[in-house]
């Protein structure tokens, strides 16, 4: 088990790929928080999950872009296990917005989706980096979105906040080299309730995808396994996981 004697923190642990990257974690050795901050059952079922496979994982209700709540997850962390190795920024938060419609950008989906998917991630970033350091070193994975790079997905908003994101990956890779490695993925269309997508949407991203398929709670988990596994001499970097879509485009006829 690649995971072993760790310890990792995956925020929106509960739901989507935080659920496939906790479960996986989980099955490999390592000693799971599942944060959550309103989907409490869920979360709360994947911890247990976990435990009942023989692993070892608690649900932990904390708001991360509240870092006083941030504070007290990691002082408990540090309470319990004594370190911190893993530190996976999943939790993200958008409204599917058409993007000609300006006036639907209302302050409070501004705030709420900048706060949530770069400050959310920072304050988390901010509290762990020492206890990881402490630990001796480890990783910090934070989940953007391929819209980063294309200005699509569900608003404008969104996709630059994930643009944001990962400039922000970047500059703390750099600050926090050699002790923490900090890298992003950046996944497509993944068929989870996040934003409130129709079945109808995902059909039609399944249909312009390079690889006939979208990627799963379970192949999104493996590729962060690997940032937080095996790739120890990768730092500051993004890897797309959409199926080849933003690179390759929709499928063509030849």
């Amino acid at each position: 088990m690649k995971l072993t004697g760790k310890v990792a923190i995956v925020t929106g642990g509960g739901t989507g790929m935080g659920r496939g990257i906790c479960e996986l974690f989980g099955r490999e050795g390592a000693k799971v928080v599942v944060n959550y901050r309103a989907s409490k059952e869920e979360s709360e079922a994947v911890a247990a999950a976990i435990n009942a496979a023989g692993g070892e994982a608690i649900a932990f209700q904390a708001d991360h872009v509240d870092e006083s709540q941030v504070k007290a997850m990691i002082e408990d962390v540090g309470q319990r296990w004594g370190r911190l190795d893993i530190l996976v920024n999943n939790a993200g938060w958008s409204k599917v917005t058409p993007h000609r419609e300006l006036d639907l950008l209302t302050d409070e989906i501004w705030d709420r989706t900048l706060d949530t998917n770069l400050r959310g991630p920072f304050y988390c970033i901010r509290q762990a980096a020492p206890l990881i350091q402490k630990s001796g070193g480890g990783t910090i994975i934070n989940n953007s979105s391929a819209s980063a790079y294309t200005a699509g997905g569900s608003s404008l908003v969104y996709s630059a906040s994930k643009a944001a994101l990962l400039n922000l990956t970047i500059g703390i890779a750099r600050v926090l080299a050699p002790d923490i490695r900090v890298n992003a993925i950046a996944p497509g269309h993944v068929r989870t309730r996040f934003a409130g997508w129709s079945a109808e949407a995902f059909e039609a991203s399944e249909a312009a995808s390079p690889l006939g398929h979208l990627p799963s709670f379970e192949e999104v988990a493996q590729v962060v396994l690997f940032l937080a596994a095996d790739a120890t001499a990768i730092t500051g970097q993004t890897i797309l996981v959409d199926s080849g879509r933003t690179v390759l485009g929709a499928p063509r006829k030849h």
